[in-house]
């Protein structure tokens, strides 16, 4: 007789994170360093979706990244697959290069993309990155963080090269999709209230239909 064997989970949770923004910002760079702890200048540019996979621990419990990389042009924005990259996505982060303000400009966009395809209750962080090309800096930090504060997401400067905040990026988004669906775990159900039933006012009995004569 053949025995079913029960799979027993390495993780406790697993999440699907999206890294979006223009071509050429670092996402794939951001990626790799996280996930492999390695960088290279010589990236070719993502063809089509790509992800990795990272296993990381907070409080306790094992959570499993599915980190999604995409190309960032423009005839991928406006595809067909947008609902599909989007579905099931637990957290999206939001890449722009602080050498480049017309990578910051479309942020907006981003998140407009956001707003139509990924859920309402989606966690989402901002990242600057590339913040090691100090002479060649253009988006200033404050301004971004204005940017920032008007959307009400959190934001922080990453260096792929040099792994600049690149773990705390996305150790914060894991530990924002956490703690919101723990919360949401812990909410109190409202129970349905009983479909109220119609008693006769002269007896215990249901309502009856009452019987009618017809005088000839």
């Amino acid at each position: 007789m053949s025995k079913v064997q029960t799979q027993i989970s390495d993780y406790d949770f697993l999440f699907k994170i999206l890294v979006i923004g223009d071509r050429g910002v670092g996402k794939s760079s951001l990626i790799v360093r996280f996930a492999d702890d390695n960088f290279t200048d010589s990236f070719i540019s993502t063809i089509g979706v790509d992800f990795k996979i990272k296993t990381i621990y907070l409080e306790g419990k094992a959570i499993k990244t599915q980190i999604w990389d995409t190309m960032g042009q423009d005839r991928f924005r406006m595809g067909n697959n947008n609902s599909i990259f989007y579905r099931g996505a637990h957290g999206i982060i939001v890449v722009y290069d602080v050498t480049d303000q017309g990578t910051f400009k479309n942020v907006a966009q981003w998140l407009g993309e956001v707003d139509r395809y990924a859920r309402e209750d989606v966690s989402k962080l901002i990242v600057a990155n590339k913040i090691d090309l100090v002479e060649k800096r253009v988006v200033d930090s404050d301004v971004a963080k204005s940017f920032c504060d008007v959307y009400e997401i959190p934001t922080i400067e990453t260096s792929a090269k040099y792994a600049t905040n690149v773990d705390d990026c996305f150790i914060l988004m894991a530990k924002t999709i956490k703690n919101r669906l723990e919360q949401i775990e812990a909410e109190p159900q409202i129970p349905q209230k009983p479909t109220p039933t119609i008693r006769n006012a002269n007896n215990n009995n249901s309502f009856k239909k009452k019987e009618t004569c017809t005088i000839n």
